[in-house]
Parts: C-alpha cells; sequence; structure tokens
C-alpha cells in the first residue's frame, strides 16, 4: 500500500511540468543482502598530519532485490565522494553485479576525521562491500518508521559580543531532528541492516589529527553491536549543512586556545580557517583534557542516535515483503561566483560571476520509501521543503551522495543573508539551488496510479 500525502499535494505533482514517469518496476518479493569492508588506512597510508587511528572506518553497503530490479546502498566513513571514486566504483557495480546506475547510492557520513585522498585500493574495497552484500542476499521485509533525536542543531548564530554572524549553537534555529529508519529483517525477523538518516555534522573529533567515524561511525558500531546477528547499520547524511553536534564546546575551546596561540607568533587566524595541525600543543594539559573529552563524546552521542535508532527499528510496524524498485538520476545547473574577498564569517563577501555548477540529484524509491539524493552540503531548510512537497509521506534526503559538487555549501534562498562561512564561501549565486533541488528531486518521483 502506498503512503502518499493528501489529495491536493498529489494533484499538485501532477501539475509539474518536470517529467515525472509512471513507476514500470513491477512489485517482487524483497531479498537484501548486508556486509562492510575495513577502509581504515595503514600506518604507511597515513597523510603526514594524522597521527593515528582512533577507531576504523569501513565502507558499508546493502544490496536490495526483488527479482526484476536491484538497488545498492552504500556509505563510506569519509568526508566526501569524489566524483571520480563515485563514477569509477558505480561503473563496475552496473558492469560487475548488474545493478543500474541509476538505482546506485553511494553516501559520504562526512567524518572530518580521515584522509581526504583514498588510495585506489580502496575502490576495490568499496565494490567488494556491494559483491558481498550481494552474495548475502535472502528473503527479507522491509519497515519505515521515524524517531526523534536532539543532538544536532543549527548552528548559524549572530555573535552576541561581536553582533556579526557566526557559528555556534542556535537554540532558536531551524533544525529538523526527525532520525528515519528503514529496516530489513528475515521473515523470522532477525535483523539483516538499517538505513538510518539524520542531519548532523560529523565534525567532534576533527581537531584529534587521528582517523575515526566520529558520531556516524560510534553510533554504528553501537547499533551493530546491539542487533548482532551481522547485521549492518548504515548512516545516511540528512541535510547538514547548518547543523552540528549540540554539543560542541570541546572544539571552540580548541579554537580558541589555537587562535591565541597564532597570535603569539603575530598571525591573526580570528577570521580564517586555521590549517590543519598547527598551533595545538598536546603537552598543554588543556589541549589534552579538551580532546579526551572529544574522545568520549562521540561515544556518548553515538550511543544516544543508536539508541533512538533502535527504539525506531524495534517499532516499526506493517513489514512489506513485496516491493517495487525505481532510481532516476539527473542534473541541475545554476549561477555561480567566486569570492573576491576573505574572512571566515561576519563580514559581507564581494563576488564576480564564477561558472555556472552542476548539481546531481538522484532519487530511489523502495517501496513507497522515497530517497532523495544531491551530491553537495545541503541546507535544512531545503530538505524540510522537500519533505513538505514530496507527494510520498515516507521521503527523506541525503546528502553528499553520488559525488562532489563543486558548489561548495548549498544554502536555502533566505540564508543567504547570513555572513556565515558556509554561505559565504558558497560558489553558488542566491535563487537557484534551493528551487531546483526541490523541484528536480520531485519530478523526478513516479506518479501515483489508482
Amino acid at each position: 500500500m502506498v503512503s502518499v500525502r493528501p489529495l491536493g499535494s498529489v494533484f499538485l505533482l501532477l501539475s509539474l511540468s518536470l517529467s515525472a514517469v509512471a513507476q514500470t518496476s513491477k512489485a517482487g518479493l524483497l531479498k537484501v543482502g548486508a556486509a562492510k569492508v575495513d577502509l581504515t588506512p595503514s600506518p604507511a597510508e597515513l597523510p603526514k598530519q594524522f597521527l593515528g587511528v582512533l577507531d576504523k572506518i569501513y565502507s558499508r553497503a546493502i544490496v536490495i532485490d526483488n527479482g526484476t530490479a536491484s538497488a545498492a546502498l552504500i556509505t563510506l566513513d569519509a568526508g566526501a565522494v569524489r566524483t571520480d571514486i563515485w563514477q569509477h566504483v558505480t561503473h563496475r557495480v552496473e558492469t560487475e553485479l548488474g545493478i543500474p546506475a541509476t538505482n546506485i547510492l553511494i553516501t559520504a557520513t562526512h567524518t572530518h576525521s580521515v584522509p581526504f585522498n583514498m588510495p585506489a585500493s580502496d575502490e576495490d574495497k568499496i565494490v567488494q562491500s556491494v559483491k558481498d552484500a550481494k552474495q548475502r542476499l535472502q528473503p527479507a521485509t522491509m519497515t519505515f518508521g521515524k524517531g526523534l533525536s536532539y543532538l544536532n542543531i543549527q548552528r548559524d548564530i549572530i555573535d552576541p559580543e561581536t553582533h556579526q554572524w557566526w557559528e555556534g549553537p542556535n537554540y532558536g534555529g531551524l533544525t529538523d531532528r526527525t532520525v528515519a529508519v528503514i529496516s530489513f529483517k528475515t521473515p523470522t525477523g532477525q535483523p539483516i541492516a538499517v538505513y538510518y538518516n539524520y542531519a548532523m555534522h560529523a565534525v567532534i573529533t576533527g581537531t584529534l589529527d587521528l582517523v575515526s567515524g566520529d558520531i556516524p561511525g560510534a553510533s554504528s558500531r553501537y547499533i551493530e553491536n546491539s542487533l548482532g546477528n551481522d547485521a549492518v547499520p548504515l548512516w545516511s547524511e540528512g541535510a547538514a549543512g547548518d547543523q552540528n553536534p549540540v554539543y560542541f564546546q570541546q572544539t571552540y575551546d580548541l579554537r580558541k586556545i589555537r587562535v591565541e596561540d597564532y597570535a603569539k607568533r603575530g598571525q591573526d587566524i580570528s577570521n580564517a580557517m586555521p590549517p590543519g595541525d598547527q598551533g595545538l600543543d598536546r603537552k598543554n594539559p588543556e589541549v589534552i583534557k579538551l580532546m579526551d573529552e572529544q574522545k568520549q563524546m562521540i561515544l556518548s552521542m553515538g550511543q544516544l542516535l543508536g539508541e533512538e535508532v533502535l527504539h525506531v527499528e524495534r517499532s516499526a510496524k506493517r513489514p512489506d515483503s513485496q516491493i517495487q524498485i525505481f532510481g532516476k538520476q539527473t542534473t541541475v545547473t545554476c549561477p555561480g561566483r567566486e569570492r573576491t574577498n576573505e574572512g571566515r564569517g561576519g563580514i559581507a563577501g564581494t563576488y564576480k560571476d564564477g561558472k555556472p555548477i552542476d548539481l546531481r540529484l538522484g532519487l530511489l524509491m523502495i517501496g513507497d520509501v522515497a530517497i532523495g539524493a544531491v551530491d553537495g552540503e545541503v541546507y535544512n531548510e531545503i530538505a524540510q521543503r522537500l519533505k513538505l512537497e514530496s507527494p510520498y509521506a515516507d521521503t527523506i534526503l541525503t546528502t553528499l551522495t553520488n559525488g562532489m559538487a563543486a558548489s561548495g555549501y548549498i544554502p536555502d534562498d533566505a540564508s543567504f543573508g547570513h555572513n556565515t562561512f558556509e554561505v559565504l564561501s558558497s560558489r553558488l549565486k542566491p535563487g537557484c539551488a534551493e528551487t531546483s533541488i526541490v523541484d528536480g528531486i520531485v519530478g523526478m518521483m513516479p506518479k501515483i496510479e489508482y
């Protein structure tokens, strides 16, 4: 049974000028397999600024099949999915495993605690995670549910001292705290995999210079341990462009120490992005304390988020064993800009015209669950608008998916008035991306037939 919006939303969809095709994939008996492969760099592979490994990182994959169509959900513990990685892996999964490119979503957890440049061998490992998942296909049921977690918070705020835009916990700001959970189990109720979506930056351990999956890694490990039976949990990065963890004080304190250290050397970085791994004395007792607290914090928040995912997974009703699978992708183009002045926040940016910016959009329908995708860091308001305008009640947005847009951050239209580092650094001109993303994803959604 298709879960849909009230008829007004359906009529709105039917009136859209953007093309939408009828669902052509026939429903069939659901089979699901899941697997993970270790992506943790060896000591020899670590870049110079990395001091070691705090916790392991992975490629996690879910393969979904209904006898006539198949799809793959892949999540990497990575800052972003480089476009070349996406292209190579998608091509191999399509040619070697027969899963159409339109039905593949490769998402980064956006942890800030991993090397950006993956070694070439990681492509093989990512593909292997999908192969292992496909080999484990077994009859399954699927449920969808929603919960709440108050671990994220809007981070665009006006500083009470300078009265300028800055980054900080904006308790009155717009935040979607929904935890969306797709759960796959065997017909007897044994867990196979969980795909969960939440909007929060994975930035807690970014100053440690240790490889870490940050909060996404900690929450997935907690879920994995609880579910047992080799179940595989996948984090899906929601629209977190302007969303930080609510407990982020240690990072602010460490930044202050770094600014003071640079000032002693005659360099003012108070309104700049400081270089990594510089300006923090790891023998300083205060630095040691704050960094230890960061390590504890990812475990605490990972456990709390993991508990909410488990709560939703246990509470979801109406398991479905016959589903349709439908995927589609498109690209929208928006006017670009190049910044001509500097400053991390608080001061207005000046710009000149830049190259047009392409944004890659995706849609994967698994039964009546609509997963929209964007290859950039999207502001939360855009995801909330997508959910409101989608004709499908069970709609989520996964970001940093299927490549890496040249846009930088993707603010909603209203937020372009904020002189925060996300907005100032965005290579998009205001007035295009929000509507193009929402209309583009909704326009790919199959029309509802009665």
